[in-house]
C-alpha cells in the first residue's frame, strides 16, 4: 500500500506514523493556489506557507517585513488548492515573540481565518510556553531549530548553526523541550548532519531537514529554489530539479518575437 493510499488526508497522526514506519516525510513551500494544487496532486505530505514569501514572492532581503495579514492572505489562496496535504503556516516575525497570550491569539486567528492544519514557530526554549498554550488549545505546532531566519540580525548572516559543542548541546536540549511542550514535528535548518541525526534519534516526533543532511525524518525545500526559478541563490543544500528560470525566459522571448513579427495570434487563435 502506497503512502497516498494509506493516508487519504495528512494529519499530525499521519506525520508521526510516517516516522514510526521509517517512511521519509516530503514537504515543500507554497504561496499561491496554482503551486499548492500541483503539489497536492503530486502527493506531497506537507505544504509550508513559509514567511520565505518575503524573499521569493515580495523580493525582500529578509523574512522580517512579512505581516500576519500577508501570511493569512497567502494561506487562504493555498488552501483552495489543497485536498490531501497538511498545510502548516509560519507565524511571522513579532507575531509570537512578545507575549504568550499574543502568540496564542495570533495562532488562533491563523487557524480560524485560513482553515490550515497548524502553525510553525521559530526558536528553542524561549517559545516553549507559547507552544504549550497553543497546543493545549488544539492547534498543532511545528517547531524550528538551527538557522532561524527571523533571528538573522542576531546571527549576523545565514551561516550554519550548531557547529560548536556548546551550541549543539543547547539544540539537543531545545528539541526535547519543544517536544515536551507539545510540538508535533521540528524543522532543522542548516545544521551539521551528525547533529541532525542525534536530534532525530533523541526525540519521538519527526524532524524535517533543510540543509541538515539525510538522516532527518523528512526534507523540505523552498519550491522556487528546487524548480530553479531563483537565479542568484545557490546554497549547497538546494538540488534544482528543473531550470525554470531559463525555460521561462526563453518562452517570454519567443512570445515577444511572435507578437512583434505578427505570428501571434494566428487565425486559429482568433475569434
Amino acid at each position: 500500500m502506497s503512502v497516498e493510499q494509506e493516508f487519504k488526508k495528512i494529519t499530525t497522526r499521519a506525520i508521526i506514523e510516517l516516522k514510526r514506519k521509517n517512511i521519509k516525510i516530503t514537504a515543500l513551500t507554497a504561496y499561491d493556489y496554482l503551486i499548492a494544487r500541483l503539489l497536492d496532486r503530486s502527493g506531497i505530505d506537507m505544504i509550508l506557507v513559509g514567511d520565505s514569501l518575503g524573499n521569493v514572492f515580495q523580493g525582500n532581503d529578509t523574512t522580517l517585513p512579512v505581516t500576519l495579514d500577508e501570511m493569512i492572505y497567502h494561506t487562504k489562496a493555498v488552501m483552495k488548492g489543497v485536498k490531501r496535504a497538511m498545510v502548516i503556516v509560519d507565524m511571522p516575525f513579532m507575531s509570537f515573540q512578545n507575549t504568550v497570550e499574543e502568540a496564542f491569539k495570533n495562532a488562533g486567528r491563523i487557524m480560524k481565518e485560513t482553515g490550515a492544519s497548524g502553525v510553525k514557530l521559530e526558536g528553542g526554549r524561549r517559545v516553549a510556553d507559547a507552544i504549550k498554550k497553543i497546543t493545549e488549545a488544539g492547534i498543532p505546532v511545528c517547531g524550528h531549530l538551527g538557522l532561524t531566519p527571523q533571528s538573522i540580525h542576531q546571527f549576523g548572516g545565514y551561516l550554519p548553526r550548531g557547529k560548536s559543542r556548546e551550541e549543539s548541546e543547547i539544540m539537543l536540549e531545545d528539541a526535547k523541550i519543544l517536544e515536551e511542550a507539545g510540538a508535533f514535528a521540528l524543522v532543522l535548518e542548516k545544521i551539521p548532519h551528525d547533529l541532525a541525526r542525534q536530534v532525530s534519534e533523541s526525540i519521538s516526533i519527526p524532524t524535517i531537514g533543510i540543509g541538515a543532511g539525510p538522516d532527518c525524518d523528512g526534507q523540505i525545500l523552498v519550491v522556487y529554489d528546487m524548480l530553479g526559478m531563483i537565479e542568484d541563490f545557490h546554497p549547497r543544500f538546494v538540488r534544482k530539479y528543473e531550470n525554470m528560470a531559463e525555460d521561462a525566459a526563453e518562452a517570454f522571448k519567443k512570445y515577444i518575437s511572435d507578437v512583434r513579427d505578427n505570428k501571434f495570434p494566428d487565425e486559429s487563435e482568433s475569434y
